[in-house]
């Protein structure tokens, strides 16, 4: 399966930079042609000689190598890969990649390529806890990287849970499945995502809190599954993922036309939350305080779009999987939904203030179904995602 492929391998500064060294090793058992890249750091853990050897070709190491820039320069060695693997991928490495930064060789190729990026994350459990490496595990996945790990165990550093980078063997299987067959492929698939800001005036809206990170993450998982996502998407805080179809609205009456217009399709995942009234006339001007008293707002009724598509008689999407952001008695409430709308699947999730969900990076979610509610544990978006797409893909198949 990996005979003949090219992986650009990027090792940064982490103990587990070690493993990859055994990493290069398996690799090139099957077949893969290994070109690696060191970061000043990681020389710190790893010989140049020691990896060059193994790899059987040059190391990769300054940005402003006069000779490697003469006869290859860091833009051809970043899409000259089938693949680049970051491993280890230090938060460090990770908050360049979320940010943009291009201040070395590595970090260079990163924000040069348009090659599929995979990291494998390496850590202090604190530092992998931090918020500000959670945010940017989010925005990397967004953006369209896949993450290995990380595994829970004992650190280096005496402490143990998640930080430790997966094993070269597990990152090997990892690679192979990126490889491999799709089990989406040839599937269209729609999601919807983020809020909706339904005007009252040019200045004011009505809107919720919703961010979009669940949504833009269950759309990169599908598409890394092989599915052409048609991605509707209100106004979000998180950028789409890359590689996938995009349409962008304000309102739930343009979410509702983008809809209307993306199908058929095989799948529908509505995980936007679309406001459910709109003003019945906006103002065409700002409204002005007025010593006559407080302004009368009118409202009408938002179309349901979910109701709507899993309600058609014709051209009906397979699976129709909508979410249910509750408060109070949630699965009660969304079972209920998921009666009343008439779709496949619900996933709900509870988004009381205590629980840091709604704008947050983790998710806790109970599907809802046919057979009953199963509810996960409390995981990454991106893991929630990942996990609904593998489901998505078994009721396809």
């Amino acid at each position: 399966m990996l005979t003949g492929k090219r992986i650009l391998l990027i090792l940064t500064g982490g103990i587990a930079a070690y493993k990859g060294l055994d990493l290069i090793r398996r690799l090139r058992e099957r077949g893969v042609a290994v070109t690696p890249v060191l970061t000043r750091a990681a020389e710190q853990f790893v010989t140049p000689l020691s990896v060059s050897a193994l790899a059987g070709e040059k190391v990769y190491r300054d940005l402003f190598d006069l000779t490697d820039e003469a006869e290859m320069g860091h833009i051809q060695l970043s899409r000259s890969a089938d693949l680049i693997l970051v491993a280890p991928a230090t938060a460090d490495i990770m908050a360049k990649m979320a940010q943009g930064r291009a201040d070395d060789l590595a970090s260079t190729l990163l924000l040069a390529t348009d090659t599929p990026v995979m990291i494998a994350p390496a850590m202090n459990v604190r530092m992998w806890d931090h918020a500000p490496t959670q945010r940017n595990l989010a925005q990397v996945q967004s953006d369209g990287v896949s993450v290995i790990g990380p595994n829970d165990g004992d650190m280096a550093c005496g402490e143990f849970g998640p930080g430790r980078m997966s094993e070269p063997l597990e990152i090997v299987a990892a690679v192979e499945a990126h490889f491999g067959p799709k089990p989406l492929s040839g599937r269209r698939i729609l999601v919807t995502s983020g809020p909706t800001h339904e005007p009252i005036d040019p200045v004011r809206y009505i809107a919720n809190r919703s961010s979009g990170a669940q949504g833009t993450a269950v759309a990169a998982a599908l598409a890394a599954l092989g599915a052409h996502v048609v991605f509707v998407t209100g106004p979000a805080d998180v950028p789409p993922p890359v590689g996938i179809e995009v349409v962008s609205v304000q309102t739930a009456a343009q979410m509702h036309e983008a809809v209307t217009a993306a199908l058929p399709c095989d799948a529908g995942i509505f995980a936007a939350a679309v406001a459910d009234w709109r003003m019945a006339e906006p103002n065409d001007s700002k409204l002005k305080k007025s010593k006559d008293g407080l302004p009368t707002l009118s409202f009408a009724e938002n179309p349901d779009i979910l109701a709507q598509v899993s309600q058609m008689k014709t051209g009906r999407p397979g699976l129709v999987v909508g979410f249910a952001a509750e408060t109070d008695d949630v699965i009660d409430n969304a079972t209920a939904k998921r009666l009343r709308k008439g779709c496949d699947w619900i996933v709900a999730n509870d988004v009381s203030p205590s629980t840091g969900i709604m704008g947050g990076t983790e998710n806790a979610v109970t599907l809802i179904t046919d057979n009953g509610a199963e509810t996960w544990p409390r995981m990454s978006k991106a893991d929630v995602a990942a996990q609904l797409a593998q489901r998505v893909a078994k009721a396809l198949a």
